[in-house]
């Protein structure tokens, strides 16, 4: 699967789950909302690179983001110059020869879903097998039955609607019983469709999760709720949160495995 990266120039605490350089790597954000300016080229090893500048008034720092398409999104903050936005793209040209690598390794992502595609389902991959036994147009996933609009088109839009369905009751439910077990109050639990998250948790109490944690495994799942959950508790990701992690949910690394395996299945379209 192809995906994208970011450099931000600031330095990132050390900890787990954080690189210890002064560049933060994150994979499937949304390019921000940005005022553009006239793209350039760099040359990078034998390659050109296509550089696009943007201007982001709420940006706090110069944001270096590799595309799917080998090219570059360049985000100067507010007071920033472009000067000093050429400087940090041009002290960062190895890091961008090595996704530039990393994406030409990896196999082109189909997007589309059709009848035989396996995609993933509480964990495990699941073939989309058409269904005729009551309804014209319905697939089977695993143990759900899903109704779509033509057997023989794009499918994923049917499906991830209902898997956003089926999170939204489920999810929910198991944040209600994992913070009853730890005795912790949750105000409001809000299912979305984040791209650049697994969730999120204010200071009132308010856990958002992305509906795609249904394609996750339970074990994962709970990981994932467990660790919105824990912010109750510490609202950063200092080693005292992580010991908050590590004590409700002592195999977490292993959890934390599984999605970085998994992330292109995870990805959105």
């Amino acid at each position: 699967m192809r995906t994208a990266g970011v450099l931000r120039s600031s330095i990132v605490k050390t900890g787990r789950g954080c690189l210890t350089s002064r560049v933060q790597l994150e994979l499937f954000n949304r390019l921000p909302k940005a005022t553009p300016a006239a793209d350039e080229w760099l040359v990078v090893g034998s390659r050109p690179v296509r550089l696009h500048w943007a201007r982001h008034r709420r940006a706090r720092r110069y944001i270096l983001r590799l595309k799917p398409d080998g090219s570059a999104w360049v985000t100067i903050p507010r007071g920033g110059t472009e000067a000093e936005a050429r400087s940090f793209v041009q002290r960062h040209t190895g890091w961008i020869q090595k996704r530039l690598e990393r994406l030409a390794a990896q196999p082109v992502r189909n997007t589309s879903w059709t009848l035989g595609s396996e995609i993933l389902f509480r964990g495990e991959k699941v073939r989309i097998e058409a269904d005729l036994s009551q309804e014209p147009r319905q697939v089977r996933l695993g143990s759900e039955l899903v109704r779509v609009p033509d057997l023989t088109g794009n499918l994923r839009p049917a499906i991830e609607r209902h898997l956003r369905k089926l999170a939204a009751r489920e999810l929910p439910a198991r944040v209600t019983e994992l913070a009853a077990l730890h005795q912790l109050s949750v105000k409001r639990v809000t299912v979305r469709s984040q791209r650049s998250r697994w969730g999120s948790c204010s200071r009132r109490g308010t856990l958002s999760l992305n509906w795609r944690i249904i394609q996750a495994g339970p074990f994962v799942r709970d990981y994932l709720i467990l660790h919105e959950l824990m912010h109750l508790r510490e609202m950063n990701h200092s080693k005292r949160f992580w010991r908050e992690v590590e004590r409700v949910c002592p195999g977490y690394a292993e959890a934390e495995r599984w999605l970085k395996q998994h992330s292109g299945l995870l990805a959105p379209a």
